[in-house]
């Protein structure tokens, strides 16, 4: 795909919101340093002859905020505009729920998972949504946010609805099939420019190497608590501390004894590793999150994720209630330490 190509992906995203993002920059504080155009991955801003930055192109503005982020001054400011409970989508017929018995079976799940392995944040249900499939009936955020930003309050409790104009990361739109990939992500010059790639060659490859979902295959990302879900999901996605993944690794090992290879980089962690791989391979991903996602969210220093096909939970519930009883316990209480005399 050329960057013609590219440009054309995105710049049809289809963006139906009435809520949209104002750019002002302090001139006060600013000092011509052109960084806020540099990083700004939708390249909504550009110079003016002054060298002052202002946004050219707000409609391509998704709320990342990356060019207030990386301004060495604080000399920017994104901020959301317009009516930001407007849904565009709310007179479009909406998919049925799931079962009752279905939702009781994720509800027992949950339980027993978390009661087993002493998890404190919810396991979080993702559906990625066809392009022709209907919507299921979720609320939209009321300002943009990242699908890492989502997954968080998803474990809190939350249900959210995002189509690509209620996500504030075109990296994880474009990952997800959503929209195409602004031309700074498709050729990796924004991660030389924040630091996190070598050269352009490295970022090129790091790009190339992760999986995508086909351009405008899906149309919205869905997450809620595992039993709060209307939707059957492909992933569910857990956080906690390495220990606790260990345990949750073992529980599919349990009745097997087989070893997993994991995909783990530190790049596009929540959507890539945590999300699409599970999904594609239907196999167990780990992943210890990654800048975007520990910069943009709360992320513990000491927590990490697991990604989990939705068919696998069965087998995680059956192996955790097996080492629960003896393996878990034993091993917190440390019974091979000797006594400190």
């Amino acid at each position: 795909m050329d960057k013609n190509e590219q440009k054309a992906l995105w710049d049809a995203q289809d963006i139906a919101s009435e809520t949209a993002y104002a750019v002002t920059n302090d001139p006060t504080r600013c000092v011509q340093c052109g960084l806020c155009v540099a990083f700004c991955p939708c390249d909504v801003l550009e110079l003016d002859e002054e060298g002052y930055p202002y946004a050219a192109h707000i409609d391509n503005c998704v709320g990342c905020t990356t060019c207030a982020g990386n301004c060495p001054q604080r000399a920017l400011l994104v901020e959301a505009q317009g009516d930001a409970t407007f849904d565009p989508l709310a007179d479009e017929p909406r998919a049925e729920p799931v079962s009752e018995e279905l939702r009781a079976q994720y509800a027992e799940w949950q339980r027993v998972i978390m009661e087993k392995l002493g998890l404190r944040w919810q396991p979080v249900a993702v559906s990625l949504i066809d392009k022709d499939e209907l919507l299921p009936s979720a609320p939209l955020p009321p300002e943009n946010l990242r699908f890492c930003q989502a997954m968080m309050a998803a474990r809190r409790g939350a249900s959210i609805l995002m189509p690509p104009y209620r996500h504030a990361c075109p990296d994880g739109t474009s990952i997800f099939g959503m929209t195409g990939v602004p031309e700074k992500l498709a050729t990796g010059e924004i991660y030389v420019l924040f630091h996190k790639l070598v050269n352009a060659e490295a970022a090129a490859r790091m790009v190339a190497e992760r999986p995508t979902l086909e351009p405008k295959s899906r149309r919205a990302t869905y997450v809620a608590p595992l039993d709060k879900t209307v939707r059957e999901p492909e992933v569910v996605v857990f956080t906690g501390t390495p220990e606790q993944m260990m345990w949750l690794c073992m529980s599919m090992s349990y009745y097997t004894g087989h070893r997993f290879d994991f995909h783990a980089s530190g790049y596009n962690s929540m959507c890539v590793e945590a999300v699409l791989y599970p999904m594609l391979e239907q196999q167990p991903n780990i992943t210890f999150g990654c800048y975007g996602c520990r910069a943009a969210t709360d992320l513990g220093e000491d927590m990490m994720f697991m990604g989990v096909p939705t068919s696998a939970l069965p087998t995680v519930v059956k192996g955790l209630t097996e080492l629960a009883k003896k393996s878990i316990p034993h091993s917190r209480m440390k019974i091979y330490v000797p006594p400190i005399m």
